[in-house]
């Protein structure tokens, strides 16, 4: 039988009726001790009753929020939620020849602070150096040409530095990526080194948002990883460095098992999608942009390289036209089109679509 909460007018209600009951009274007199004593035992059960309806919630890991989700991750997944990162990387300093910035000097854009990771001897041009947010997170990365100043003033240093590239910086994970991870983990427990636990593992790496793995592409005992990093390399169309490739590569070598032949860690190939769309009703630059990222967005939750499923091979995903017309359909302010294109099927196992062109006709 479901349970319902009943609100506290019913509660009252209930209460009073039971007082009388219970004390053959007739009626309970507004106001009076009794009344008074019996709404306020109400309001009490009520509270009771909503602290209990979102306790129940957080008991089951697909409903947990907050603090109660992240010990659910603690118990289920090794590392638990992936922890906010510091971005690093370097800026240039000008000033007087030779004069030293020391280690620790403190930068700023107006929002994040940053600091010198190790002391810096000014050359007679701009000088190179290395420099760390101090505040973990996205926010700490800065695009190149990026002036920061100097906090505190420096005798024959310029008071600005110009970033030359400041990456790596990473959000804590989100509720909805850790709940995620907490019930695969469930669903699919470790099985000594099976696609899912490859995956699982790739996850687990801060920074990255998707990750298939591909079992015996390269040849006999191989496993071929791929992934993205949607948010942390946003600017690379998700795509990441060789250093991140370098990083999860280091980190599954430290979980595989010692039977893996060659394990190969690899970015997608992005083979863009483009299409025509002719007789456009309500056709507008606000439609057009919520098009563009309809059509993103579908192609974000479907296309995948080669991955494997429940133990069987999957190619990578061709994209039909019909998910196209779909996500069109779906854009604000759509009403009807016309659609030219085909089934778009990936040229191998490494490629995943995304967005193209789009043609307006």
């Amino acid at each position: 039988m479901t349970w319902s909460t009943p609100d506290l007018a019913t509660l009252r209600k209930r209460g009073r009726d039971q007082m009388i009951s219970v004390t053959q009274l007739g009626s309970i007199v507004p106001n009076s001790p009794l009344r008074i004593m019996t709404d306020g035992n109400s309001g009490m059960a009520h509270l009771t009753l909503q602290y209990l309806d979102w306790l129940s919630k957080q008991l089951l890991p697909d409903s947990a929020e907050g603090e109660w989700l992240i010990r659910h991750a603690l118990i289920w997944l090794k590392d638990g939620q992936k922890q906010a990162s510091y971005a690093s990387g370097t800026a240039t300093f000008t000033g007087t020849a030779g004069m030293v910035i020391l280690a620790g000097t403190e930068l700023s854009n107006g929002a994040i602070a940053f600091q010198t990771t190790a002391d810096i001897t000014l050359g007679a041009g701009a000088t190179a150096g290395n420099i760390a947010a101090q505040t973990a997170g996205a926010d700490g990365n800065l695009d190149a040409g990026t002036s920061l100043s100097i906090t505190t003033a420096l005798s024959g240093v310029d008071g600005n530095a110009t970033v030359v590239s400041l990456t790596g910086g990473t959000d804590a994970e989100s509720e909805s990526s850790l709940r995620n991870r907490v019930i695969d983990r469930i669903q699919k427990p470790p099985q000594g080194g099976d696609a899912d636990d490859y995956v699982a593992w790739t996850l687990a790496v801060p920074g990255v948002t998707r990750a298939w793995c591909s079992p015996l592409e390269m040849g006999p005992g191989t496993v071929t990883i791929r992934f993205m990093m949607d948010d942390l390399r946003s600017l690379n169309n998700g795509l990441p460095t060789t250093a991140d490739i370098a990083t999860v590569k280091a980190y599954l070598d430290t979980v595989r098992p010692v039977s893996t032949k060659d394990i190969f860690v690899l970015a997608p190939t992005l083979y863009p999608i483009s299409f025509t769309i002719t007789n456009l009703v309500s056709d507008s630059a606000s439609t057009r942009a919520a098009i563009a990222n309809a059509v993103t967005a579908m192609l974000k939750d479907r296309a995948t390289p080669a991955y494997s499923s429940n133990g069987v091979a999957q190619p990578a995903q061709t994209i039909y036209a019909a998910w196209i017309s779909d996500a069109i359909l779906g854009a604000s302010g759509v009403e009807s089109f016309t659609l030219t294109m085909t089934d778009q099927v990936m040229p191998n196992s490494g490629c995943m679509a995304v967005l193209g062109t789009i043609t307006y006709a």
